[in-house]
This record gives C-alpha cells, structure tokens and sequence, in this order.
C-alpha cells in the first residue's frame, strides 16, 4: 500500500471524528494494487471489502458505496470501518525456545491521533491481487460454477511487509510472517440476505512458529440513519451506539441507543462461527474511541496492549460480567473486537481457517427503539442462526463430526456453506404505460432441482409491488413495503390455493426486441398515478421438504426487483399536445423530497427523441434537456435519493425535471414557456407551466 494511500485513510480516520468536520473527498485515490471498490450487492445487506485487511471505507466513498447498509437503499449504515487483527507470538520452535512478542498485526485501528496512530494499514497486497469476484447465480457476469454463494468476494494479502511499496516503514510494525485468503459469501435468499460470511486462510509464510494465536474482527460500530443524520456532522453521528455480547451465539452487537431511534431500529453483530481448530469459545471486548484512561474501556495503543485486548482482557481480574453489559449498553463512541482463539501453535507452512459473519437485523417487538431488551434481539438471533447453519453446511448438528446421512456430496468430509435452496428467480420484464404496468416473466423456475432433496419441488408464483410514497419515507425497506399482489400455484396437492395459472399464462411465448428470454406468464397493473414509483417482483416458491423439516423455500423478493414510473408512451403525433405535471406546481409536490434540489415535474407525451427548452416570459433561457426515450430516466437529485440503483424503468415519453436551471439555480415563481423540439421531424410543440413557491 503507497503512502498516499496511507495518508489518505488515515485522515478520513481523524476528521470522521471531529465535530466540525470538513466535506469529504468523492472518492479515495487508489492505486492498481489497493482496491476497495467491491461491496455485496445481491442480498439486503451492503458491505465494502477490501484487497488490505479492512472493512468498510470509514465513509470516504459515502453516498456512492455501502459501508454497511442494511437494508439496501435504506441509508442505514452499520458501521464506520473495522479490519481483521492476528495477534501472536513468534518462536523458533514447536517448545517455543527464542519465543518473542506478542505482535498484532491490525487492518485499522482507532488511532487517538494522526500523528500517533500506533497501528493500522499494516497488511499489504502484490499486483494483480485486487478483490475479484465470482456468483453462483446463472445471470450474473461472474457466474462461475466454482462459486461458494450468490456473491463470492476474494482476495490475498499478507503483513511480512515492513514497508510499504516505496520502502517507507509502516510504523510499529513487526510481521508475524502470515498470507492471508480472504472470502466473502453473500446470498440473495431470503433467509440468507442479512448476513455476510467473512472466511479466512491464514498460512504462516515465515521460519518461525506462531504460538498462542488470536485472530479477531474489529469493528468501530456505528448504527444511524444518513438521511436523518449525515456521517458529515461528526460526533454527533458517532458517539450513540450502545452495544452489547451473546456468549451462547458467540456474537458482538450494535444498536442505536439515542440517535436516530425509530429510524434506524436494527441491529449489527459480528459473529464467531468457527475455525478449523475448534474453539469451545469466543472472546469480546469493547472500549471507548480515543479513550486511554479508562481502567476497563481503555484504546489499546500498541501491540501489547491490542493482545491483551484480543484475550477479552477488560481490566486486571475483571472479565465480561454484568456490570460491564449494563454500561455498553448506554451510548457511547465505542468498537467491538471479538476473537478466535488462542490457537496452540501455527507451524512454518500450515494454515489456520477462521470463519466470521456480519449479521444485521430489524428489532423485533414494540419496545422503545433506543432499548436493547431480548423480545427486540429476537430477529437477531434467529438471522445469527441462519449464518450458523450456513457455515455448518452438511454438518447439520453443528458437532463437526460427519454424522450418517449427512455427507451428501459423498466426498468424506464436511462440506460448509450449504444452505436449502427455493426455486431459481424468474426472469422479469416491466412494461410501464400511462396509468399501467404489465409484468411478465419466465418459466425457469419449474426446472428448479432442490439440492437437498434431489426433487423438482417447484410449487408457484407471488407477485408484489409497493404502494405509492413508499420511497419517500426516511427509512426505506423495500422487503417491508412489499405487498403482496397475488399467487398462483400448481392444482392437485393441498399446498397453496391450488389456482393454476390459466389466468396469466399466454398462449404463446411473449419474446422483446434484443431479448432471448420467452416469457410465458403475464399480469396487469392498472389505475396507477403516473410519475409516482412503483417497484415489482415476481417470487417462486417450493413444495418445502417435510423428510428434512424444511417448510416452503421462496426466492428472493430483491433478486428481480424492478424500479417502474408509469407515463405516457412516446409520440410524435402532432394533434397530441405536450404538457406539464403537477401544473400549477405548488411549492412542493407530495412526491418531493425534503428540500430544494428533491423536486420534480414531468413533461409529457414527448417524442421519442427530443430537445425541451424552457424559458422565462421575456425569452431568457432556463434550462434545456435532452430526452431519448430509450434511456432508464433522469439523473435529477430524486432519483439519486429514492432510485440510487439507477435501474428505474420509465415509459419513454417523459422526462423530469428539478426546477433548476442550466445556471445551477432554483427557478423562482413564475409562469414559465417550454418548447418540444422533435428530433427526428424537427416539428416543435409548445406549452406553458406555472410555479407558486
């Protein structure tokens, strides 16, 4: 890692934590080698990894990148950064004669300033090591058939560097001698979109023993909501975490106990969920940012400070007890480390695995928001199982031992990473039009074969959509703010409603212009409000499996989600006038976000390609956009906020505007005159608008 990168995140770590901090750079500069430009993206939980040990990007490519947003689209992040901490002890032998340490080397630390960061950035990477990524899911670019889970995430890196790759030092660094294989799984299912799996080779590349060995997740939590508070503010958005640990699910939590409460109203926790040498345990610890007074919440400063810390060390003769839990739980500006360990002995050569997981969750119940009571970590607990069962894979009872029956690929040994499967996503297709929607999709999902029981299972179709607004909330869920529309499933068994599907299945397969798929099933959306957003997705869903006690599987809602605005189609008829909504526009349209640059109007009936100019009484230019009715829509500040996907769909003869000139400025109340310029005939349509603000 060069030292400008070094630089870089090392002053976005102290200027996140000032109270007036400064704006933030668009992007931190990254070299070829360095690489922090993937995150998970198929599930409903978005987290930035990168190629040299940490996590999260501390918010410097905020809003444009998920540091750890749950739910996708929310705004809700979970984090600030975090990074993965090896600590150990060097020895030239398996007696541990010449034994010397502990060192620890971290991803990121908290440091208490910039000129005495004591740790952090101490793992660096060698070309072409940046993150790659492959899928299991047959659509996707990166399908590969090696794939673990929907969304893989790989990379290697290592700390035997001193230096980084212009031979600075790295500050108090001492290599343990270590290369590490990191993965990340993510999947789309709904009982897997809320976690993250995070696993770790390490290979111990040096001529020494490591003895005594930790390995460890630290994580500086912070659970807000950026459209209520943004990460720019400073303190105030980090210093209102309280957090709390679960021996039984070896877990470290996070919630917002005073800040956006009601807003937020989830959880973030960082579990243990194994390691090849098996661990009967795992160690937490939680301390204050900066804090280097405090007997128990002390920020370790160096590396024997950070090992003692890796023991679940809180204070001499104090362990975990009740008295801590109660005072993690009040909010404060804290970061969690939990840890594996301590391993025996690493000898030159060998290799240690150890398996984490970020599992984030909505509190359960109806008790005040800013509380952390056991009905609330109800959705918590039942999401960290989940990832258990994804790491124990065939190992079903989770006793690490293959148990008859359980060896189901028959290879002899413990297969993780397995998890039931619902049929496959169908494929969707959108149509909008004035006041209507037409969905269609295809018939893949019946060839679904359930990995765990060998059968084509497949039972049915679920179509959802949102109600209108549902975007404009301040914390948005798209998983929540689904309704279901209808379902259709297979006659001739007492599953589902036995309706068939002779209400929407065509008599032959609907196939689009430039698209292979055949589509085979329809449904019809009508009375819809032009320029609102709607979102829709078609699910499958399975018999379930009563010899393996699986109930019915449904595929994911998120995995073919579609950003629709209904509108008129294009035209270039010239008895069919151009216009204008909302007109009168009044201050601000209901659709509008919460200021100035969130407001919207739509022209109408336009051409399929076209050229708007919009002027003042007296002739003066406003503002002129072009439109082509074969884009996804507009690039205004709205849909930045309540479409960040970009993915909308729109019908083609609309196009909206923010109500801001070419000048950059807000157009004040008037009566305005816009001209349609109809490229392809060059006809031009004219018509008029009127502002009250």
């Amino acid at each position: 890692m060069k030292p400008n990168l070094l630089i870089l995140l090392t002053a976005l770590l102290f200027f996140s934590f000032t109270s007036e901090q400064g704006e933030r750079d668009s992007r931190i500069k990254k070299i070829v080698k360095d690489d922090n430009s993937k995150f998970t993206n198929v599930g409903n939980i978005g987290i930035t990894v990168t190629n040299f040990g940490t996590i999260g990007h501390g918010f410097g490519l905020w809003p444009e990148q998920p540091n750890c947003e749950y739910p996708i689209g929310s705004g809700i992040e979970h984090f600030f950064d975090g990074g993965l901490w090896i600590g150990a002890y060097r020895s030239n032998d398996e007696n541990g004669s010449g034994r010397m340490g502990p060192f620890v080397t971290t991803g990121a630390v908290d440091a208490s300033s910039v000129s005495n960061r004591g740790g952090g950035f101490e793992y660096t990477n060698a070309v072409p090591a940046v993150v790659e990524e492959r899928s299991s899911l047959i659509d996707s670019k990166f399908f590969s058939p090696s794939a673990i889970s929907h969304q893989d995430l790989f990379m290697e890196f290592t700390d035997s560097n001193r230096t980084l790759n212009n031979g600075e030092l790295i500050v108090d660094h001492v290599p343990l001698g270590v290369v590490i294989n990191q993965e990340c799984y993510a999947w789309n299912y709904p009982f897997a979109d809320f976690f993250v799996i995070f696993n770790y080779w390490i290979k111990n590349t040096s001529n020494k023993y490591l003895d005594s060995v930790y390995v460890g997740l630290w994580t500086d939590t912070v659970v807000r909501n950026t459209n209520i508070t943004s990460p720019r503010t400073g303190s105030p958005f980090f210093n209102k975490g309280g957090n709390g640990f679960n021996d039984s699910l070896k877990i470290a939590y996070e919630f917002d106990a005073t800040g956006d409460v009601g807003f937020t109203d989830s959880y973030i926790g960082i579990q243990l969920l194994g390691a090849s040498i098996v661990q009967d345990s795992a160690h937490f610890v939680s301390w204050q940012f900066r804090n280097t007074s405090d007997a128990k919440y002390f920020a370790p400063q160096n590396d024997v400070q950070r090992y003692k810390k890796m023991t679940g060390y809180f204070s001499d003769g104090i362990p975990f007890n009740d008295a801590i839990e109660a005072d993690i739980k009040k909010a404060s500006n804290r970061s969690v480390l939990i840890t594996a360990g301590p391993f025996t002995t690493i000898p030159p050569g060998d290799s240690l695995n150890v398996v984490f997981a970020y599992v984030a969750a909505k509190k359960f119940g109806y008790d005040d928001p800013a509380l952390d009571t056991d009905v609330q970590k109800t959705n918590l607990y039942n999401n960290a199982g989940w990832a258990i069962r994804a790491y124990n894979g065939e190992d079903r009872n989770g006793n690490n031992i293959l148990d008859p029956g359980e060896d189901l690929d028959g290879d002899g040994k413990i297969t993780r990473y397995i998890l039931p499967a619902p049929p496959l996503s169908p494929v969707i297709k959108v149509v909008p039009e004035s006041e209507k929607v037409t969905v269609f999709w295809d018939k893949r999902a019946e060839n679904s074969v359930d990995p765990i029981s060998g059968l084509k299972d497949f039972e049915g179709y679920r179509i959802y959509r949102t109600n209108v607004g549902f975007d404009l909330t301040s914390a948005q869920d798209i998983m929540k703010s689904f309704t279901l529309a209808a379902q259709f499933d297979s006659i001739g068994n007492n599953i589902g409603y036995n309706t068939g599907y002779d209400f929407i299945e065509l008599d032959e397969a609907k196939i689009f212009p430039n698209d292979t798929t055949e589509y085979w099933y329809k449904f019809e959306f009508e009375n819809l409000l032009n320029g609102w957003q709607y979102l829709y997705s078609v699910t499958s869903f399975d018999e379930g499996d009563e010899a393996n006690n699986l109930g019915s599987l449904e595929s994911s809602q998120l995995a073919g989600v579609n950003r629709v605005l209904p509108g008129t189609l294009p035209t270039s008829d010239e008895d069919i006038e151009v216009g204008v909504y909302p007109n009168p526009y009044y201050g601000s349209a209901i659709w509008d976000g919460g200021f100035e640059r969130l407001r919207k109007i739509y022209f109408y009936n336009l051409p399929e390609e076209c050229e708007i100019t919009i002027y003042t009484l007296s002739g003066d230019i406003v503002k002129r956009i072009y439109h082509n009715g074969e884009s996804n829509g507009s690039n205004i500040r709205w849909f930045e906020t309540f479409a960040s996907d970009g993915k909308q769909k729109m019908s083609g003869g609309e196009a909206a505007w923010d109500l801001i000139s070419d000048f950059d400025q807000a157009i004040a109340t008037g009566l305005y005159l816009f001209s349609v310029k109809d490229i392809n005939s060059s006809k031009i349509k004219v018509g008029k608008f009127l502002v009250i603000k």
